[in-house]
């Protein structure tokens, strides 16, 4: 599988997860309170922060027909025109150098998802360390070529694609010049549910495609992402937010920055508990031998009474014989007197 190195950090099935906080739109057109996600971002140990970088018109048309009207029941945006959807959401592309500096600053990573050729071209002035492809745009050919071809690594969503799709994309990607990839299974419903989430098929991408995986998900909470790590996702990407009740186009199904430092640890403890398979006890493990179960003498014997199970229990600790002795115990008499409590032992026994 080929290997896949972002900035300081290496993504593979031996590290532990790369968590991508998404800002997206969650910042409502405050550069202040971008800022503010950078710093809650990086202190709830997220690796890196990730824009999106598209004008209203570089990703759809100034129109007010029903063309042009998002008309799905179950959208949290349903009636809302595109183009001024995309007005409310987009990051101004002048606020990018601020927010990159400023996470550098605060020590973690900041790239973004280009949704066309001039903002590729705007983001190499700012080098950035990878490219994200949001799902939407993972057939659009015109900008995985233009991507690809600036040598950074990429992480692609695969939402709304085939698998069809997903082999079509990739291969123009790597016919380009990408040599590093990153797949993440996608729904892309907002917010999706875990019934559709489907993260088993995780561990398929990766084998189909050879390449890293992750999850880009747009559950609510942290399970699916947690679980998705059990599964090889090796990079987690959610939206987030300062406070969902501040509102903002993508609040309802992003995460508020205590969620965010619990995806961090527990992604992490999900990692370090997968392990490898192993039967073998640890030394803390022997330690608590100890505990288990072994045969005593429960009641005061004399010399020649016979052991029956009002007289011999199992029970903890584990300093008498084994319990696989119990039935050929019975019936057997002591070969001297014994004070209950005594652990039992072949010496005690007349054979």
């Amino acid at each position: 599988m080929r290997p896949f190195k972002i900035g300081s950090f290496e993504i593979s099935p031996e590290h532990k997860p790369f968590i991508i906080a998404e800002m997206s739109g969650n910042h409502n057109q405050s550069l202040e309170r971008a800022l503010e996600i950078v710093d809650a971002a990086a202190d709830a140990g997220a690796h890196c922060i990730k824009l999106q970088t598209y004008r209203a018109d570089t990703i759809t048309f100034n129109s007010s027909s029903a063309e042009f009207t998002i008309n799905d029941d179950k959208s949290i945006w349903k009636g809302q025109n595109l183009y001024k959807l995309y007005e409310q959401a987009y990051t101004p592309w002048e606020w990018h150098q601020p927010i990159f500096e400023h996470a550098k600053r605060r020590g973690i990573l900041a790239f973004s998802s280009p949704f066309d050729v001039t903002a590729v071209d705007f983001l190499e002035t700012l080098d950035v360390p990878a490219y994200k492809v949001a799902s939407f745009e993972n057939t659009d050919h015109i900008l995985l070529k233009k991507v690809a071809k600036t040598g950074k690594p990429v992480i692609m969503s695969t939402g709304v694609a085939s698998v069809a799709d997903i082999e079509e994309s990739v291969r123009v990607l790597r016919d380009a010049g990408c040599e590093q990839l990153v797949l993440l299974k996608c729904t892309s419903t907002y917010p999706a549910s875990p019934e559709n989430t489907n993260i088993l098929t995780i561990p398929h991408m990766a084998q189909l495609f050879n390449v890293q995986v992750g999850l880009s998900d747009h559950t609510m909470g942290i399970g699916a992402s947690v679980a998705a790590v059990a599964m090889g996702a090796r990079v987690i990407e959610k939206h987030f937010t300062l406070r969902r009740a501040d509102g903002g186009v993508d609040s309802t199904f992003s995460l508020e920055p205590e969620e965010m430092k619990a995806l961090v640890i527990e992604s992490e403890r999900a990692f370090l508990a997968m392990g490898k398979v192993n039967y073998t006890l640890s030394d803390k493990e022997k330690n608590s031998l100890q505990f288990k179960r072994s045969l005593f003498v429960v009641k005061d014997l004399k010399e020649g009474e016979e052991f029956s199970e009002e007289n011999v229990k199992s029970i903890r600790p584990a300093n008498g014989l084994h319990t696989r002795y119990y039935e050929q115990v019975l019936g057997k008499r002591a070969k001297t007197a014994i004070i209950a409590g005594t652990p039992l032992a072949w010496d005690l026994i007349n054979l």
